[in-house]
């Protein structure tokens, strides 16, 4: 029997984009449902298994959802486990967190274990969703699924694969199709594993007659142990999410939209290929890993994500497609532009990873925007513009996810997670203007929308990113709508004129010996130990000491030590 639903909003899709969009949305006070196909909330975050999250880690850019998550997590645990993120934690602690936030919302009302099967339309706007056992009616709808469904669903424009040169002139882009683009339409997803060490011998992991040639040299020129450190989490687990020779699984990818039948397929042997990588990694490298215990719910057997961690899907064809410049340092300055319609600019979000493409066995060369920040290797920023969520010409309808109007090319940075959530959150909190003032997104005045998320009072989210403008300072709101307010005068170097503003001091206390390696590469031996660690930090106060630290100086620092990586984060310095 149909159930029949009516509401303001309907989030289809309860990824890291659809979780933001609907808490936002409800938090502004909007009824608000979101349908998810499986149990938890969070996505590639969560029940993708992609606990380490990458990019948007800079003190000053752990703003809006995002930084709320962050510091959530941190209030908990010590995130700094990893050597590939500054942000490791249990998927089940994330999975917590986002589903207490949604019952805090009593605008919210989230169904679980419903698939889309057909989007309605009025003419050219969108009016509602069926699912498996519910039929909803809505005035704005949102596609936050993992894969962009409702954009086939719904007939709306989109893109799938890549995009030649001759198109948006991208310096990346191929000029044809050539063996890389036919073999890999899209970025080849990951079915993401936790292993747990048991401290004795564990289990066998199941994996019989099973080829394991594919994963010989996973670890070379990494060694055993800095390949498992590699994903490193709290709770004796490590996650398994690695590209070279390891569980990315890109084997016939044009499936994952051909059909259900065929999608299922694709899974099937993603997963299998997961558990042989597993079972290679507990066989060659310790017998003591093995399946980590309920780190995921059924029908997960524990160490399997719910899902795959999918890096693209399709992609809207909007009112604004992001491209390879749109993300790309400026010449002679380390920010992107900032994004300009008409004279105002229409910044709702920024990421900073480097533009990073999965290909198993393909190195894919692609335009350099990384820089040297704080003692270790950070992404350029670069701002995404509303007019990337809204369809060109379809009404009552945002996306808010991976499936943004954005060009092959530029997903590698638009997709990871921190971004994808605060996208969300400016997709949620336009769709609940667009409800209490009664227009369609495309006619939604951008201001408006800005002020939202800059004095939103539970997550306000920076919109221009700025290297020395943490969130805790009292000017931040202030610059921030001066460079809305003034975007000629937006500094090339994404430093603002604003005064240093220090952050607590927090972890443990070293006396010992500062060394410069390099430009922006420190080295710190502490007194009466045996070693010598990388000095990093995220926050702009300590990376401006770091810049005009003496060599050879004898220093206290107090930070967190990261075995797996090798460094000390540093957040405060006292001369000797």
């Amino acid at each position: 029997m149909t159930t029949h639903l009516t509401t303001d909003l309907l989030i289809v899709g309860g990824g890291s984009g659809g979780t933001a969009a609907a808490l936002q949305a409800a938090r502004r006070g909007v009824s608000t449902i979101l349908v998810s196909e499986g149990p938890w909330l969070g996505g590639m975050l969560t029940s993708a298994g992609v606990a380490v999250p990458d990019g948007n880690e800079l003190l000053a850019f752990q703003t809006g959802i995002w930084g709320h998550y962050v510091r959530t997590l941190q209030s908990q645990l010590n995130l700094n486990t990893s050597w590939v993120s500054l942000f490791a934690y249990p998927p089940a602690l994330g999975a917590q967190i986002f589903a207490q936030w949604a019952a805090q919302c009593p605008r919210l009302q989230w169904i679980q274990g419903q698939t889309p099967l057909e989007v309605h339309r009025q003419g050219q706007r969108i009016t509602g969703v069926r699912f498996t056992d519910y039929e909803i009616t809505a005035q704005i709808t949102l596609d936050g699924t993992e894969l962009g469904d409702l954009l086939a669903l719904g007939e709306i424009p989109h893109r799938w694969g890549w995009e030649w040169r001759g198109e948006f002139n991208e310096p990346s882009a191929p000029m044809s199709a050539n063996e890389l683009t036919q073999r890999y339409p899209v970025q080849s997803p990951t079915w993401v594993v936790l292993l747990e060490d048991y401290g004795q011998p564990a289990p066998p992991i199941e994996a019989e007659g099973v080829d394991f040639s594919p994963f010989v040299g996973a670890w070379e020129g990494y060694g055993g142990e800095k390949f498992l450190t590699y994903g490193r989490l709290p709770e004796n687990l490590y996650m398994l999410n690695w590209p070279q020779q390891g569980n990315d699984y890109g084997e016939q990818l044009g499936r994952l939209i051909e059909s259900e039948t065929a999608r299922r397929q694709y899974e099937q042997e993603a997963q299998h290929h997961s558990r042989a990588f597993a079972r290679w990694v507990q066989q060659e490298l310790n017998p003591h890993l093995g399946w980590a215990k309920n780190a995921f719910p059924a029908p997960s057997n524990g160490g399997l994500a719910l899902h795959p961690y999918f890096r693209e899907s399709r992609r809207l064809q909007g009112e604004i497609t992001v491209i390879e410049q749109d993300i790309l340092p400026q010449p002679s300055g380390t920010v992107a532009a900032l994004p300009i319609e008409g004279e105002q600019v229409s910044a709702i979000a920024f990421g900073n990873y480097a533009n990073d493409h999965h290909y198993p066995g393909h190195d894919f060369p692609l335009q350099p925007k990384s820089l040297r920040w704080g003692g270790r290797w950070t992404g350029t920023p670069f701002t995404l513009p509303y007019g990337c969520l809204i369809p060109a010409q379809t009404d009552g309808f945002l996306v808010c996810e991976k499936n943004i109007s954005v060009s092959h090319i530029a997903n590698g940075s638009t997709r990871l997670q921190p971004t994808v959530l605060n996208l969300g959150q400016a997709a949620g909190m336009a769709a609940a203007l667009c409800i209490e003032l009664n227009c369609q997104p495309r006619d939604l005045p951008l201001r408006t929308l800005q002020e939202a998320l800059l004095t939103d009072p539970t997550a306000p989210a920076a919109l221009i990113p700025l290297f020395n403008l943490p969130p805790h300072h009292p000017d931040w709101l202030q610059w921030q709508r001066y460079y809305l307010d003034h975007p000629e005068q937006y500094p090339l170097n994404g430093n603002c004129p604003c005064s240093p503003c220090p952050s607590p001091s927090v972890g443990q206390s070293y006396l010992g010996d500062f060394l410069r390696q390099g430009d922006n590469d420190y080295r710190f031996t502490p007194l009466q130990r045996q070693e010598t660690w990388q000095v990093i930090t995220i926050d702009p106060l300590i990376q401006e000491e770091l810049l005009n630290c003496p060599d050879h100086s004898r220093l206290t620092l107090t930070g967190q030590y990261n075995a797996s990586g090798g460094w000390l984060l540093v957040n405060q310095i006292q001369s000797r």
